[in-house]
């Protein structure tokens, strides 16, 4: 952790750090993933002095955006997405509809 960091911070590090190390990434890269996840944080409160644009000018914070940018190419919404959105517009048929037949009927 950057010297001057708060204890809140500190538990932050730690609390990340060991989530990414149960899911079976190296020391090494947990505590790169931790890192990187608590300088944006402190980024966006206004503790870091210096940051990158990214990190104080992103609408959403990486808990909002849900992983959307945590993978290349992604293939758009999931079947269950398509689904409930199929539900909410009432569109019959949709519990036998596949993926593809669900994206087209909702245009997407």
């Amino acid at each position: 952790m950057p010297a001057g960091s708060n204890a809140k911070r500190e538990r932050q590090y730690e609390h990340i750090k060991e989530g990414a190390e149960k899911r079976g990434a190296s020391e090494k890269r947990a505590k790169e993933i931790a890192s990187r996840t608590v300088n944006k944080a402190r980024a966006r409160s206004g503790e870091a002095k210096s940051s990158s644009r990214t990190s104080t000018q992103d609408p959403k914070s990486a808990s909002q955006r849900g992983g959307e940018r945590s993978h290349s190419g992604s293939q758009g919404p999931t079947k269950d997405q398509l689904y409930n959105e199929a539900k909410k517009k009432n569109i019959e048929g949709r519990s036998s509809m596949n993926k593809q037949q669900l994206r087209k009927a909702l245009g997407h």
